[in-house]
């Protein structure tokens, strides 16, 4: 990373670790959703630690090419201003069909009522604007990348 907020929000970090833990770990800088106020509103779901899941569709990994995450990934979570608001690290990730989510994690995706009913309704949503960017169309049975996250460094830039 090039001098930035960004990469230097992500020095301050590093600088917290022990000096054999920090080395070259990589990491990703990114919003969630797909406009700026879901940026926000979900960014700060995730600082305030309300909102510890997140899913995408595997379609849009292997549209980008894009190696999935792994447990241990590290991810900057932005604002709509691409400002820093954490840091977060992947605790787990498995692929499941749409309609295989259960209660648990769209409940741990902290959004709207946190019931499976209210997630499937705005995810399906979700889904119906940003897959027919990559040519998709959602189904019941597309497969998800279903991840949990914790933060690791919550401190403001």
């Amino acid at each position: 990373m090039n001098s930035s907020p960004i990469a230097d929000y992500w020095q301050r970090y590093l600088q917290t670790l022990p000096s054999e833990a920090a080395g070259d770990r990589p990491c990703l800088a990114e919003a969630f959703g797909d406009t700026p106020a879901l940026a926000d509103a979900l960014g700060y779901l995730v600082l305030a630690g309300i909102k510890t899941a997140t899913c995408s569709a595997l379609w849009e990994w292997e549209a980008e090419q894009t190696p999935l995450s792994t447990v241990g990934s590290t991810v900057i979570v932005l604002n709509s201003e691409d400002r820093p608001l954490c840091i977060t690290e992947t605790t787990e990730v498995r692929v499941c069909a749409f309609n295989e989510v259960d209660a648990e994690f769209a409940y741990d995706e902290g959004e709207d009522d946190r019931t499976l009913d209210a997630w499937r309704r705005e995810h399906w949503r979700y889904f119906s604007r940003v897959l027919p960017k990559i040519g998709r169309a959602p189904t019941l049975d597309m497969p998800l990348v279903c991840e949990r996250f914790r933060i690791i460094y919550p401190t403001h830039p």
